[in-house]
């Protein structure tokens, strides 16, 4: 490939399938995924914190993503502090109800502190925890993990408030119907709070790193970081922002349209494209590799 943009073997067989009926679609799961970001000594902008997927894993094996991940179903139906915005006004911008709306800015915070230890609440509405590496802490985001332990026990446990605030909604990606796994995933950008730091802390990473957008869509040009779609597209999104607080401001105006890939028969091809980012488009002989 000319890029790094990450293009399974499997992918040509089920896009025919799915463009001739012969595939049905499986319903995409609520997923969150975070952009954190923490600004740099160099007029360069902010770095984003990403991890690269272990190679071993089924899905995406080597690409470089951020810290995310499904929707706990309890943490729709549990009460959990809440600072910011309400849960009405997060339902009307993630174009949910307000029970989805919780659980998706739960999956938000609570994968992000699995992933890279950082965690987007504190005492109290306008505060934020410092350092969160004890072992006290690894021990509740260990059975945060195995789902022992919802993200709101954790938060009352601890007599923390959710910081909805930190949050900003920055685009919706949903996986293509010809996904064996599919996931309807929001993505966030948030600011690093200070006195806290990352750390790699997820399973299903090898690597974690901390890069300008614009480093890494350079990178991801010449082939070597391998993304998926919604990451690339997501990083180049950011590049034009001199500050992380500046990326976070401007979240409000994003468009939060869903995108999702779509794939038709065309000739003797199939074409696999996604609206509103040509870069990706591609176009797969019969039976062949993709152009």
């Amino acid at each position: 490939m000319a890029n790094g943009q990450w293009f399974p073997a499997e992918w040509p067989e089920r896009i025919q399938a799915l463009a001739e009926g012969r595939l049905t679609p499986v319903e995409p799961r609520r997923a969150a995924t975070v952009m954190l970001l923490k600004d740099t000594s160099t007029d360069t902008g902010p770095a984003v914190h990403m991890l690269r997927r272990r190679a071993s894993m089924a899905f995406a094996g080597g690409a470089y993503a951020y810290p995310g991940g499904g929707v706990d179903p309890r943490d729709d139906d549990h009460h959990v502090r809440w600072a910011g915005p309400t849960r009405a006004w997060w339902a009307n911008r993630l174009g949910v109800d307000e029970t989805s709306a919780q659980a998706i800015v739960c999956a938000a915070v609570r994968e992000t502190y699995e992933e890279a230890g950082v965690l987007l609440a504190g005492p109290t509405p306008d505060s934020v925890v410092g350092d969160t590496t004890g072992a006290a802490w690894e021990t509740d985001r260990a059975a945060l993990v195995a789902r022992d332990l919802s993200f709101a026990e954790f938060l009352d446990r601890r007599g923390l408030v959710l910081r909805s605030d930190l949050l900003g909604a920055w685009a919706r990606w949903i996986t293509p119907e010809f996904e064996t796994r599919r996931y309807d995933t929001w993505f966030f950008v948030a600011v690093l709070p200070e006195g806290q730091r990352t750390r790699n802390a997820s399973t299903e990473a090898d690597r974690t790193v901390w890069i300008t957008p614009g480093e890494a869509a350079a990178s991801y040009d010449k082939g070597d970081l391998t993304m998926m779609p919604p990451t690339i597209a997501t990083l180049r999104g950011l590049i034009p922002y001199g500050s992380a607080a500046e990326a976070l401001s401007s979240a409000p105006e994003r468009d939060l349209t869903p995108v999702l890939a779509r794939a038709r028969l065309e000739g003797g091809e199939v074409v696999l494209s996604w609206p509103g980012h040509e870069e990706f488009t591609k176009r797969i002989p019969t039976g062949g590799a993709p152009a």
